[in-house]
């Protein structure tokens, strides 16, 4: 039986290691920050007081963690992994971090003789829940290779786009489509229902157009009916834009609509909604607009 010491199991991380652990594939949890998930030992995992220890006798190290200084302090820190690591071992890097990091950490982690993917994901909550997640990794493809059987239980897109950095550089474009998506759905429906049409009804007749499309589908339906749990945080998601707009400006690439939506995900925090899904970016817009397309 495989072996995965799985690192980071929030909201994202629990149900992708649950969808492994159901693949069949034995996990080693470790309790360094907070108790593991009930429910993945209750499933067989084994858990262990520190990463190191419960990475000692993993085949693959997959981390699900917030950002860029959590996946330093795992792999580099005080108590960090990199001591541990060695040719038997690949680490699977699945948090969304800044892209020229990855990098560096990549060529740090395959000086211990371990391989490095960078293989972050898109699908939200409901997408790790159902095993349908997009998967965009960077890497060598013989380590590709090797790891495409975890990725098939936790996703349904998988793809290798380039060497270490480019999945994130994937992420990093999908996250900015994804803020331009919800921005717009934003707009039409605080447009459609200020103009006196019911947004509801309006959602539905673009689902059948061009339109049409995932947000429109998943997140407008949160909009019209005013549930903003998360899902993916408005933080998460303004902390990816930050890294848009920074490797933009070493590029010399102009986002202006990226920064947009960044501003707008700042209305929202301004409210108090740093931990809203980031469907919630419509509460700018009606704050903006003077209106509430839910009559709230």
């Amino acid at each position: 039986m495989t072996t995965i010491a799985f690192i980071g199991t929030g909201i994202m991380g629990k149900p992708m290691a649950e969808n492994l652990q159901k693949a069949g594939y034995q996990l080693h949890l470790s309790e360094s920050r907070s108790p593991a998930p009930i429910s993945l030992k209750e499933g067989g995992a084994r858990t262990f007081a520190t990463n190191v220890e419960a990475i000692k006798e993993a085949e693959f190290v997959i981390t699900m963690v917030p950002d860029t200084p959590q996946v330093n302090e795992v792999l580099f820190g005080e108590y960090g992994i990199a001591p541990v690591l060695d040719d038997t071992k690949t680490v699977i890097d699945m948090s969304s971090i800044s892209p020229l990091e990855t990098k560096q950490f990549a060529a740090r982690v395959k000086e211990s003789g371990a391989a490095y993917l960078d293989a972050p994901v898109s699908g939200g909550e409901v997408g790790a829940i159902n095993a349908t997640l997009t998967i965009m990794v960077g890497g060598a493809e013989t380590d590709f290779e090797k790891a495409l059987p975890l990725f098939g239980a936790m996703g349904q897109n998988i793809n290798l786009v380039g060497d270490c950095g480019a999945g994130q550089v994937c992420k990093v474009a999908n996250q900015i489509i994804v803020a331009l998506n919800i921005e717009a759905v934003s707009e039409a429906l605080v447009f459609a229902s200020k103009a006196g049409a019911d947004p509801a009804r309006i959602r539905n007749a673009l689902l059948g157009g061009f339109a049409n499309s995932k947000v429109l589908e998943v997140h407008g339906e949160r909009m019209v009916k005013g549930t903003f749990d998360p899902g993916f945080r408005i933080r998460l998601h303004q902390k990816d834009l930050n890294l848009a707009l920074t490797g933009a400006k070493t590029l010399g690439v102009a986002l202006p609509n990226t920064q947009s939506a960044q501003d707008l995900f700042g209305l929202c925090a301004e409210q108090g909604g740093e931990n809203w899904d980031h469907s919630a970016l419509i509460k700018a817009i009606e704050s903006l607009s003077s209106h509430n397309i839910r009559g709230e």
